[in-house]
Order: C-alpha cells, then structure tokens, then sequence
C-alpha cells in the first residue's frame, strides 16, 4: 500500500518545527530559565541542545526516513524485539493527545475573553469559576457546559485536518499556522520591549546567577527543557520523517528544526517577560514576584499583566492566545500522527480507518478533561507522562539503539546523503551523555513520586491518575505489540517504495 508523502523538504520542516514549537515553548521555557539561573542556564541548555536534542533528531530522522514506518514499524524493522518501544511511544503520544486538546479549548475561549478583558480584576478567580474546578482529581463534578462548544469545534478542525492525511491536512495546515505564530509573537515582542519595566523583565530572564551552573539539578532541567520541547522520544519525529524522500538531507533537517524550535523559545521568552516586567513596573514590586510558568502564566498572570497595559489590552490579548492556539494545535496534529502512522502501518489500514479507529478513543476520554476535574487529572498526568513516560521513553530508546544496534550503521544512513556529516561524537553522545541525564532523570523523578506523591493531591488521585496513567499505557503496549499485525510488515524489503 502506497504510504503518502511530504510535498516538499519545506513542508515536512514546517511540520516538524511546528510539532516542536508548541505551548511549552511559550509559557515552559522563560520560567524554566529563570527558576534554573537566568542567564547562567543557557550555558547548560546549548550544551544539552548539542549532546542530546540534537543528535536525537538526527537518530530519530533517520530511523524514520530508513525503515520507512510509523514507530513501532519502524523499530520492528530496526530489530523485532524493538517494536515494544515504538508502541509505548505511541502511547504516551495518545495520552498526551487527551489532555493537550483540553488546553487549546481553554486557549480558544480566551481569545474572546481577551477581545473584551472579561476577567476582570481577579484572572485567577475567573479562570478556576470558568472551569467550574473541583476538590480533586477523582470529583468530576459533571461536564462543564461552557466547554462543550470550543470542545467539539476543536475536534473538529482536528478531525478534518487528520482525515486530509499528511501532504493535503497537516503539511498545509503547517505552511497556514506557523508563519501566522511567528507573526503574531513578534507583535507581542514589539509591544512588550517598548514599554516601560521591560528591561527589568529582561535583565530578571538574562541575568546569569554564576552559582547556580555547579548546580546538577540545573542541568537535569535544562535536558529536560531540550528534551520536552523537540517532541522526540514520543513517536511523533519518527513518523513525519517516514514520509521523506530518500535522499533527504536529514543532518541539515535536524539542525534546522532544532536552531527554529529554540530560537522561538528565546524570542517568546522575550515577549512574556517584557510584559511582565511591565505589569512589575506598576505594581511597584520584583518582576519575582509576578512570574509564574504554564498554565498559570497563561491563564492567571497573563491575563493580569494584560490589564495593566496602557493601551490596546485586547488586541495584545487576543495575540497572545493567539500564538498560543497555532502553537498547540500544530503540536496536537503532529501527536495524533504518531498514533495514527503506527496503527496504519503495522495493520495495514487505510489512512481513514486508521484515523478513525485513534480518533474515536481519543474523543471520548478527552471528555474527562471539561468536566470540573479537568485541571487536576490534567496536572497529574502531564506530570507523569513527561517526566516518566516521555523521559523513559528516550532514554530507552538511546539504550536500545545506542548499545543493542550498529549505530555506525544509522551514522553512515544519515550522512549519506546529508552535505554536513555527523561525527562519531554523535555516537558518544547518545551512548553516554544522553543515557547518563535521562538515566538521573528517570530515577530521581519516579523515586521522588513514590516517596513524595505529587503537587499535594491525595495519594489516591495520583495513584489513579499518576501511576494507573503509566500502567494503562504498559498494558496497552504489550497488547499492540503481540496482536498480529499484516504479514510481512516488519520485513522492509516488502514494502520498498518507488523512488
């Protein structure tokens, strides 16, 4: 069966880049930063974007555009006793996809509230009252029938968008939204650097606390910043870099995608921090004291910072969420791909069937997310998946593939038809550095929940939402992996397509 294809090397980096930049970059990476020593982090965040984002993509480039199939196809096909990890990627992929498409409804409703600042003087009031939150994660508290609208017209769009498959949904719905985010982030700097007190929010996100680089915790953060923020370990680059041409130059495509994902990181963390330093400005207090990161940047500071501008408070507002929904929805699109192209490819399916068979689970659990509850199971979960699942994922991927495979192999794929070759460093890089950072990682953050739970929730809501999270997702992973899939599928020399 003939498997679709990007319409051009443009596309498919758009497409990727747009997967990279996503919410974390807007309101993850700024506070990050300043949590982990200001100016001093970016010494470590390079250093992490060259040992480990960087020479991931390659691998996962590779990998894909080699062995031609969505994750589990494609690590099948790598080594049989692979295809496991490809599907626990697909998994944390598809919870992911749950939770994220809450977060852009919330982004949609506030556009209209920023036109008219209908949260008053108290955002954080409003926003809780708006979700109509509860006590805990386990009290649901009924759906939420201010969410039901945004919900379906979200999913909506999504569905039309998958159903197009990659060269007629995503790849245009990339070249529409990611030249509008740009836009729309640059009016946010320009207004943001142009007001007073922005320089205080600069010199509090720039200004390097030396001290803090001997600081191993610092470190860790700014992997896992990298980490999170390049969408790899979760299926989604090994997917879109299955529909690439052969010889495609996958090198230059990493360094590309990586140099624009944390190049907008930098330029939005501008934006944010102007602005806040501002709202510091005329609260006569530190910009310390109005930081604050995710979803509490976006829909409780935000908002407030929004009303003590001078002057147009809703066409900045409606910006900022603005950017917000391009950003996330062109990372939720790329979430679902992943899913979809390991469902298709092992099965065989028609990329409809396969898109309907993801996106009719992934609906109805999604519910869950505008009922009043919404906020904490989301919270929960987000926690998990990343610093558990996604982190595991990578690093047992680099374990995988760096040990148990010829990476010279995959190195020699990559060169190939790449105008800079990769080094062996690339190599160490992957078999030491990235294993050594996500080995700490992985290990210090389960050890921490088990012994600390999480956030304060009660210990049944994180062990319902937390930790069941991760064993729905080991469970369903042995499933996929042993269900018997179209013969031959993990034998590439069947499906050799025409080049």
């Amino acid at each position: 069966m003939k498997r679709d294809r990007w319409n051009s090397k443009l596309g498919f980096l758009l497409a990727a880049i747009g997967s990279a930049v996503g919410l974390g970059n807007i309101w993850r990476f700024p506070y990050t930063a300043v949590e982990n020593g200001g100016g001093a982090f970016l010494v470590p965040y390079f250093f992490a974007i060259i040992t480990a984002g960087i020479p991931i993509l390659i691998l996962e480039y590779t990998i894909g555009k080699t062995y031609r199939g969505g994750a589990p196809v494609a690590l099948a096909r790598v080594n049989k006793k692979f295809e496991w990890l490809g599907w626990f990627q697909v998994m944390v992929a598809f919870t992911i996809t749950v939770y994220y498409l809450a977060i852009i409804v919330w982004v949609v409703s506030y556009i209209g509230f920023a036109a008219t600042s209908a949260w008053g003087t108290d955002p954080t009031g409003f926003f809780l009252g708006y979700l109509g939150i509860s006590s805990s994660a386990l009290e649901l508290g009924g759906i939420q029938g201010n969410l039901v609208v945004p919900f379906l017209g979200i999913w909506a769009v999504t569905a039309f968008v998958m159903y197009r498959g990659i060269s007629k949904g995503i790849e245009i719905a990339c070249k529409i939204a990611l030249p509008v985010l740009l836009v729309l982030t640059a009016i946010l700097v320009i207004r943001g650097i142009t007001l007073p007190g922005a320089v205080d929010g600069l010199n509090y996100l720039f200004t390097p606390n030396w001290d803090r680089i001997f600081d191993s915790s610092v470190w860790v953060a700014a992997y896992g910043q990298v980490f999170f923020s390049l969408s790899i370990a979760f299926a989604i680059m090994i997917a879109y870099s299955s529909y690439l041409p052969k010889d495609t130059d996958v090198v230059n495509s990493a360094f590309i995608t990586a140099t624009a994902n944390h190049g907008f990181e930098l330029f939005a963390g501008i934006g944010v921090f102007s602005i806040l330093g501002y709202m510091a400005f005329t609260q006569g207090v530190g910009v310390e004291e109005v930081a604050a990161g995710g979803v509490g940047l976006a829909f409780m500071v935000f908002p407030a910072a929004i009303n003590a501008l001078p002057a147009m408070n809703g066409f900045i507002g409606v910006c900022f969420f603005g950017a917000l929904l391009f950003a996330g929805f062109t990372s939720l699109i790329s979430i679902i791909q992943a899913v979809i192209s390991g469902i298709e490819d092992k099965f065989e399916l028609a990329h409809k069937k396969a898109t309907t068979i993801v996106l009719i689970p992934a609906f109805l659990i999604s519910i869950l997310f505008i009922t009043g509850a919404g906020l904490n199971i989301l919270d929960i979960m987000d926690a998990f998946i990343n610093n558990i699942g996604v982190a595991g994922a990578g690093l047992l991927e680099v374990i995988l593939i760096g040990w148990f495979f010829n990476t010279e192999k995959l190195r020699q794929e990559a060169n190939q038809f790449s105008n800079y070759s990769v080094g062996k460093w690339w190599i160490y890089a992957l078999k030491i550095v990235t294993v050594v950072v996500l080995g700490f990682m992985v290990i210090s953050n389960t050890i921490g929940y088990m012994m600390n739970g999480y956030g304060g929730y009660a210990s049944i809501d994180v062990a319902v939402f937390g930790w069941g999270t991760m064993l729905v997702c080991v469970i369903v992973t042995i499933i996929l992996t042993f269900m018997k899939g179209k013969e031959g599928y993990a034998d590439l020399s069947k499906h050799k397509e025409v080049e």
